[in-house]
């Protein structure tokens, strides 16, 4: 590779490697004293000769240089070689008549020729750092461990008299001193509190080193350049595109602040790139296959891009508290256009539909190949899902939780709060908090040295914008049980307000275990749910959890809120049979009253059937009846209550979430009872069925089948499918089907991976979403793929 040859007057590097203890005034300057011997031994008749002579002048000039700087590569160039173009050497091309001089000259300079970054996915970095299921080709390591490199020099090593150095450098403006230009010096051993390297293994010409990264690095693709010095000047190995070193976050070092001790949780919730997603309600938990893919092609520029989108500096990217921050704010669009734009309208006709998405990586793909533009459209699973995949690919331990019966407080008052009028029926326009039927957020493991102890472990990080968090809309790092807003979701109680003649309202009935059950996440080494609910909050109805959430509430706005618990001899309930309603047919529920008292008692029941949206929002409201009813002392009465698929079919959206909401006072002791009880009505599965056999590199077949529910046609049905190792995302137009008809698709591919793999399929209509399903496929390798 050519080489450039640097003035003596110029000082553009000087100063630019601190900490490896030589700098260009050793090579370059001559003492005062030494110069002027020099002088007075050189004749004038010399000193003519030396200008006159051509040939004597190129000599003197020769030996000059060997006292400069030796550099290559573009980004060394002085402001005055910017027109000389592909850095040509400045001195004028001439016949040199000196060549045995000019050879014993190259043959004292110390140049790499090559680097090696032992890159192979099976090799020895990879392997040792965890990072061989990645599919780039950029090296990637994890920080806090030791990675090795060849390099090959223009000749053999000699570590008496030649220096190497190592550099790293990322962001716009690498710095010392913020870790973004990182200097890596050559030591004879390996220390732990400082980037070194040392030399593992001679071999003529090439020299294996052994680098060790700090624990603490920043995490991003960094730029990798080889520094020499010699005897007679200093080379750099010209930038190289191909010399990239990616860094990530390490839970495998006990001294990275998101180390796990647990291999199966590091197996789970940093290299597990498919997992599961529940949704539905507390009584009717369901969950969907959601591909990951945190290891796929281009995921982790993606990440990289989006990291960088965000404007922070590279500086603050080795703490995984602001890296997390960084996400939650970027995976949601609002304020810095971020990755997914959300939508709860029910239209996306300018966009796919939240429930068509079975994984991350068409999203993060999209976002990156359009340049940071939005993709449209996406709810809390979805949020909850790319940010799995963004923080999994980073290195940050991960995992996606769903909160059921979710509140969100919008007032800062720990309450979910209901307003009724006069006559006990729900104000809609002052119902603004509300209790969604589930929630997606993400927990993320680290350390807080930042809090007081104790609070380090799983840390609560929700994407889906709701609340700004210092203006910007994410939520977290958050130590699970000791944030208001996550505390509202999983504690708050619900109040029942009424609205008196004079416009103000009376507190007339409080629900204590409404809100925050059945917190659900995949569990570690299975398709088993995980209930994590105790990890939130206390157990309902103990005294701590009573204590935890009155005291937290006398710090909200509506400190009053708690008064003396009044008696109560009649309680209602609201049940369901088996799994609940199906799609297409009348929903069915069951209203239970007792009376545990020794009196007769009459109340007056209110029962208002609303379509909602999941989280909690107020649609439309499809039926309302008031019942008369008589209890007997200590007797249970059930009544059944019905609401036909007529009534609520031109009014569902998605998820298919209806709320019975049912308010009444007892005659006799102007006791108020009050409850909302949320179901889904249940879609069907797509079933898939392989035909053939699956071999990598061999076309397959999957059948898909699916039945339409509806007494009615679905217009414009879309199919999506992808699977990670089998197939890239596609979306199949397939047209209308008809009121209860039994269709088929067949979908070919060609498996890309082996082992055990899943494909997932999602059908979307205007009339019918949330419809999935999934299935196994084990992908047999070939022979050429076993013997490669």
């Amino acid at each position: 590779m050519p080489v450039r040859k640097r003035l003596r007057g110029s000082t553009h590097a000087v100063g630019r490697f601190p900490t490896v203890g030589f700098s260009d005034e050793a090579d370059t300057r001559v003492e005062p004293e030494e110069e002027k011997k020099d002088e007075l031994k050189e004749n004038v008749c010399s000193r003519w000769f030396r200008k006159a002579c051509w040939y004597c002048s190129r000599k003197s000039k020769e030996e000059e240089d060997l006292t400069n700087t030796v550099v290559t590569g573009v980004d060394e160039t002085d402001e005055n070689d910017e027109n000389n173009e592909n850095n040509e050497d400045t001195t004028e091309d001439k016949p040199d008549p000196g060549g045995d001089n000019d050879n014993e000259l190259e043959a004292l300079v110390l140049k790499v020729t090559s680097i090696d970054l032992l890159k192979g996915k099976s090799g020895q970095n990879h392997m040792a750092h965890r990072t061989q299921l990645y599919q780039s080709k950029d090296l990637i390591i994890r920080r806090g461990q030791t990675f090795q490199m060849w390099i090959t020099l223009s000749r053999p090593y000699d570590h008496n008299t030649d220096k190497i150095h190592l550099e790293l450098k990322i962001g716009s403006v690498p710095m010392v001193s913020k870790g973004t230009h990182v200097i890596i010096p050559l030591v004879e051993k390996l220390e732990d509190n400082r980037w070194v390297a040392t030399v593992v293994k001679q071999e003529d010409k090439r020299l294996l080193l052994s680098v060790y990264s700090l624990p603490t690095a920043n995490i991003g693709q960094y730029q990798l350049t080889v520094h020499t010095l010699y005897p007679n000047g200093k080379a750099i190995f010209e930038l190289d595109p191909a010399n990239k070193v990616s860094i990530l976050f390490n839970p495998w070092c006990a001294e990275d602040t998101v180390f796990m001790d647990s291999e199966d949780e590091r197996q789970e919730y940093v290299l597990n790139d498919v997992g599961l997603i529940y949704y539905g309600t507390e009584l009717q938990i369901g969950y969907r296959t959601w591909d990951y893919g945190q290891f796929a092609d281009g995921i982790l520029a993606a990440c990289f891009y989006i990291m960088e989108k965000s404007g922070t500096p590279a500086s603050g990217w080795g703490d995984p508290i602001n890296v997390v921050r960084i996400v939650s704010a970027m995976v949601n669009s609002v304020d810095d256009f971020g990755v997914i734009q959300g939508n709860w309208s029910g239209n996306y006709a300018d966009g796919s539909a939240p429930t068509v998405w079975t994984g991350s990586m068409e999203i993060l793909r999209q976002y990156h190949s359009n340049n940071g533009t939005p993709v449209r459209y996406g709810q809390c699973w979805v949020f909850a899902g790319v940010s799995t995949t963004v923080l999994r690919c980073l290195g940050i331990p991960t995992r996606t939780v769903t909160n059921y019966n979710s509140a969100h407080d919008t007032d800062v008052s720990l309450t979910t709060d209901v307003y009724l009028d006069e006559n006990l029926n729900p104000l809609n326009n002052l119902n603004r908090d509300s209790v969604w039927n589930f929630h997606v957020w993400n927990d993320c493991w680290m350390s807080r040295p930042d809090l007081p102890a104790g609070m380090g472990g799983w840390q609560a990080v929700d994407a889906t914008p709701q609340e700004t968090s210092q203006g910007t809309f994410r939520c977290g790092p958050a130590s699970l049980m000791h944030t208001a807003f996550v505390f509202a979701e999983v504690n708050s109680d619900k109040i029942y307000w009424q609205r008196n003649v004079d416009g103000t309202f009376s507190q007339i009935y409080s629900e204590k275990k409404t809100v925050g059950h059945s917190i659900s996440t995949k569990a570690v080494g299975s398709d088993q749910r995980n209930d994590i609910t105790h990890l939130y909050k206390h157990p309902e109805g103990t005294e701590e959890e009573r204590i935890a959430v009155e005291t937290a509430c006398r710090y909200g706005t509506k400190a009053e809120a708690y008064t003396s618990p009044t008696a109560e001899d009649v309680s209602l309930q609201v049940s369901m049979e088996g799994t609940g309603p199906q799609m297409g047919r009348d929903a069915d529920l069951t209203v239970s009253l007792k009376n545990s008292s020794s009196e007769n008692r009459t109340v007056l029941l209110h029962s208002q059937a609303a379509v909602m949206y999941y989280t909690g929002v107020h649609k439309a409201t499809v039926r309302r009846d008031t019942t008369d009813i008589n209890l007997l002392p200590n007797e249970v009465k059930m009544l059944d209550w019905s609401l036909e698929y007529k009534d609520y079919k031109e009014e569902l959206v998605d998820q298919a979430a209806l709320m019975l909401t049912l308010s009444g006072r007892v005659k006799e002791t102007q006791q108020v009872l009050a409850t909302q009880y949320s179901f889904r009505l249940r879609s069907p599965d797509l079933t898939l069925k392989p035909i053939g056999k699956a071999v990598v590199g061999e076309k397959m077949t999957v059948e898909i089948l699916f039945t339409n529910p509806l007494p009615q046609k679905l217009k414009g049905v879309l199919f999506h499918v992808e699977g990670l190792g089998l197939m890239t995302a596609q979306a199949k137009h397939y047209g209308d089907i008809d009121s209860h008809a039994s269709v088929s698709m067949t979908v070919n591919f060609v498996p890309t991976l082996s082992g055990m793999r899943k494909l997932l399929a999602s059908l979307d209509s205007s009339q019918l979403t949330q419809v999935h399903g999934v299935v196994s496929i084990n992908s047999q390798s070939t022979f050429e793929e076993l013997f490669s």
